[in-house]
C-alpha cells in the first residue's frame, strides 16, 4: 500500500468529536498542515501557532463581523506529538447545536473541509501512530459495553494482538529467507532450511495460529453477547427464569401452557461478560397454529445460541424423559454448550441432580430466587471467562482477522502439503509467502485502499 495515493491526506479536516445532540459541552477536533492557520483566523485571545504544544487556552470564537459566538477553550497538539501525527487542536465549546455548527462552518469558510467518518484514526494508521488492527481496536473500544469487551479491545488497541502477529510474520519470513537462499545456490545442491527443523517450526506456527483462530468464538462472544436460549417442555419455568436473570418482570409468566408464543430477548452483564438470553415457546406438539410458529423460532433460536439452557420441572418430569431430550439437544446442536437446569427445588427438602457423564446443569428454583448464582457462575465458565486474566492470552474479536487467520492456515497446510510431496524448493517458498501476506493484511502491512475505506467508513465521524 502507498498511503501517499490515499485521498486527501493533506487536507485540513474538522468534525464534531463528541456526540450529537445537546450536552454540557462538544468538543471540535481539526487535524492537519493548515490546522493553526485555519485556527487563528476564528480564534481571539492568543496566537494560537506561537503557543507550545500541549497547552490549553481561553479564548472566544467569533465570525467575520467581529460577533462572538462563544467562549471556548482550545487545546494545542503540535505535529508528531498528536493522535494524527499532524498538527491538532481541540476546541471545547458549549453543547449547543447551533453554536457547535456555527464553529464548525466557520473553520470550513476558513480552508478546512469536514472529515469522513473515521478519517482522523485513518490518518493515524496511514501517519505510523498505529497498524490496522490497533485502529479497528479504537472502533471496538469505542462499542465496548462490558467489562470483557473493554479489557480485550484495550489490550488490541496497546499492541498486544499486532505485536503477537509481528513475531509470527518475523518467523515465517525467516524460513521464507533461507528457502530464498537455497534458491540462490540451486545449482551448488546446498540445504539451508533443514526439513526436519521446518517441519518442527511449521507446527509450531501452525499451533499459535490456531489457538488465535480458534479464540475468535469467545472473543465473539464478549464483543457482541453471548446468544443463550432458554429451551423446555411448556410450564418447566423458563420465562420465570428469565425474570430472574433479568431481575425484571420481563416475560409474562402463566400456568397455562403455551404461554410464550414467540421468542423474548434481553441481556444483562455477568463478570464482565454480556449475555444475551432467550426465551423460547415450550417444546411440545401442538395443533396451534400461533404456538407452532413458535416453537419453530424457539428450533431457529437454538442454531443461532452459543448456550442452550435445558430447563425442565424436576417434580413432574422423570428422568429418563429429560435425559433423553438432552441427549438429543447434544446430539442435534454438536458445536453448542448444553447446560442442564432442574426447576422447583424449593418443593424438595433434599435435591440431587443426576447429570450425565459430560454433562453439566444445577437445581434452582426460578420462583424463589434459589441457586441463580450458581447457574450464573456455570455460564461464565461456559465462556472460558477465565481466559481474559491471561495477559499473554490473545483473543480475536474482528471477523476480518478470523479469516485472515484462517486463509494462514491453508496456506500452511498447503506448505505441509509441498513438503509431503517432495515438490521444489520454490514451490515451498511460495506458499510459505502466502501466508506471511494473509498474516500482513491483519496489521496492515499488506493493505489496498478499497479495504481501507471500508474499514474506516464504520467509524462515526470525528474519530
Amino acid at each position: 500500500m502507498n498511503p501517499e495515493q490515499f485521498t486527501q491526506k493533506e487536507d485540513t479536516i474538522v468534525a464534531l468529536s463528541t456526540p450529537s445532540g445537546s450536552g454540557a459541552i462538544g468538543v471540535i477536533r481539526v487535524s492537519g498542515k493548515d490546522t493553526f492557520a485555519v485556527c487563528d483566523q476564528v480564534f481571539y485571545g492568543k496566537t494560537l501557532s506561537e503557543q507550545a504544544s500541549h497547552t490549553v487556552h481561553f479564548g472566544t470564537i467569533r465570525n467575520d463581523e467581529g460577533q462572538i459566538i462563544d467562549e471556548v477553550v482550545a487545546a494545542l497538539f503540535k505535529a508528531p506529538r498528536s493522535f494524527t501525527k499532524e498538527d491538532v487542536i481541540e476546541v471545547s465549546c458549549h453543547g449547543s447545536q447551533y453554536i457547535i455548527q456555527q464553529v464548525i462552518q466557520l473553520l470550513i469558510g476558513k480552508g478546512a473541509r469536514l472529515a469522513k467518518a473515521g478519517e482522523f484514526t485513518q490518518r493515524a494508521y496511514l501517519n505510523g501512530r498505529m497498524d490496522l488492527a490497533q485502529a479497528e481496536a479504537i472502533a471496538d473500544l469505542i462499542a465496548s459495553d462490558s467489562k470483557a469487551a473493554h479489557q480485550v479491545a484495550m489490550k488490541q488497541m496497546r499492541g498486544g494482538f499486532s505485536k503477537k502477529i509481528t513475531q509470527l510474520r518475523e518467523e515465517f519470513t525467516k524460513l521464507a529467507a533461507l528457502l530464498e537462499l537455497e534458491l540462490d545456490f540451486s545449482e551448488e545442491d546446498v540445504e539451508f532450511a533443514n526439513r526436519d527443523e521446518m517441519q518442527r517450526q511449521l507446527n509450531h506456527l501452525k499451533t499459535a495460529v490456531t489457538d488465535m483462530a480458534q479464540s475468535f468464538a469467545l472473543g465473539n462472544a464478549i464483543k457482541n453477547g453471548v446468544p443463550v436460549a432458554i429451551v423446555g417442555k411448556p410450564n418447566a419455568g423458563k420465562s420465570t427464569l428469565l425474570n430472574a436473570l433479568l431481575q425484571e418482570d420481563k416475560a409474562i409468566v402463566s400456568a397455562i401452557p403455551g404461554t410464550t408464543r414467540d421468542s423474548i430477548e434481553d441481556e444483562v452483564v455477568l463478570e464482565g461478560i454480556r449475555f444475551r438470553f432467550i426465551d423460547t415457546a415450550g417444546l411440545r406438539e401442538t395443533a396451534d397454529e400461533v404456538e407452532s410458529i413458535g416453537i419453530a423460532r424457539a428450533f431457529a433460536k437454538m442454531k443461532e445460541s452459543q448456550i442452550l439452557l435445558y430447563m425442565f420441572d424436576a417434580v413432574e418430569e422423570k428422568r429418563e424423559d429429560w435425559q433423553a431430550q438432552v441427549a438429543q439437544l447434544q446430539a442435534d446442536h454438536p458445536d453448542t454448550k448444553v447446560i442442564v437446569v432442574a426447576n422447583k427445588i424449593d418443593e424438595y427438602a433434599r435435591f440431587d441432580l443426576f447429570l450425565p457423564d459430560g454433562v453439566v446443569g444445577c437445581g434452582i428454583s426460578a420462583k424463589e430466587h434459589q441457586q441463580i448464582d450458581r447457574l450464573q457462575q456455570l455460564l461464565i465458565e461456559a465462556v472460558q471467562a477465565h481466559q481474559l486474566s491471561n495477559q499473554d492470552q490473545v483473543i480475536v474479536t474482528n471477523l476480518r482477522h478470523y479469516e485472515a487467520l484462517q486463509d494462514t492456515l491453508k496456506a500452511l497446510a498447503q506448505v505441509q502439503q509441498t513438503l509431503d510431496l517432495g515438490l521444489s524448493t520454490e514451490m515451498v517458498a511460495s506458499d510459505i509467502r502466502t501466508a506471511i501476506y494473509h498474516l500482513g493484511e491483519i496489521t496492515g502491512q499488506i493493505s489496498n485502499n478499497d479495504l481501507l475505506e471500508f474499514i474506516f467508513s464504520k467509524f462515526c465521524i470525528g474519530k
